[in-house]
């Protein structure tokens, strides 16, 4: 077998084989969180976590196998292992190899990284694309967005610690326990643990809390509408595609 041909099974989910290689791929993935939680268990029996170590073992072969196909078939290999998901694929086996045949619970706690198999799960989903091209879409909007956020943060946390210092210097203390505030206030969550007791900082909390549900409201209407102009580009490819196998076919 070829490297074209490898690439087809392994990058390409439009062909039978490749399809199933993915099918696979999900089942293990799927199937390694079920044993992670099990393996959580604290009154599991000798065999059992022998049983779930050999299932550990294999699973872990297998996306090692995956990862350095994936590799190997890859156009640019640099580019695929320094992406997003040739991370994730890393972080998916790594933890096992550091922590094999080393019993020290420091080392262990790297363990806790296999839970990143369940983002390998986001591969497979034509949902995650269009996300991807919505974050694409608004990601000058929602940089800006963020941008404004923690300067109203900052100017939050100033203000209200200039109105509740003198009220309560223990909860207000400074500027950077007034951000905790802030930050729970503008967020529209609220914790409770401190909050204003002066009249200008309850009017001042007020118009924080108007403001709060826009901090909310308007990173969800650009990815609202990111999506729907994702859908229609999406749309517009698939619709070339047929096109172009229809004329084939032709």
């Amino acid at each position: 077998m070829n490297k074209q041909e490898l690439s087809k099974i392994v990058n390409d989910n439009t062909t039978k084989r490749g399809k199933t290689f993915d099918l696979f791929i999900q089942f293990l993935i799927v199937l390694s969180l079920i044993t992670y939680a099990i393996s959580t268990e604290p009154n599991l029996s000798e065999s059992t976590r022998s049983l779930l170590h050999y299932c550990e073992w294999i699973i872990v072969v297998v996306f090692s196998v995956e990862y350095f196909l994936r590799i190997f078939t890859a156009p640019k290999p640099l580019k695929y292992i320094f992406s997003f998901f040739g991370i994730i694929d890393l972080l998916a086996i790594l933890p096992f190899y550091l922590t094999l045949g080393v019993d020290m619970r420091s080392i262990r706690v790297l363990r806790v990284f296999r839970i990143f198999r369940a983002f390998k799960l986001t591969r497979y989903n034509k949902a995650i694309s269009r996300l991807q091209i919505a974050f694409q879409i608004a990601k000058e909007e929602i940089m800006l967005f963020l941008l404004v956020s923690a300067i109203l943060m900052y100017l939050s946390a100033a203000f209200i610690h200039f109105f509740e210092y003198e009220a309560q210097p223990e909860q207000f203390s400074s500027l950077f326990n007034s951000l905790w505030w802030a930050v729970g206030t503008l967020t529209t969550v609220g914790y409770g643990d401190i909050y204003p007791v002066t009249n200008g900082g309850k009017i001042f909390t007020f118009f924080i809390l108007v403001i709060g549900v826009g901090i909310v409201a308007v990173p969800a209407a650009l990815l609202a509408e990111g999506l729907a102009q994702a859908r229609k580009i999406m749309s517009l490819d698939k619709g070339k595609h047929d096109e172009r196998v229809h004329h084939k076919d032709l």
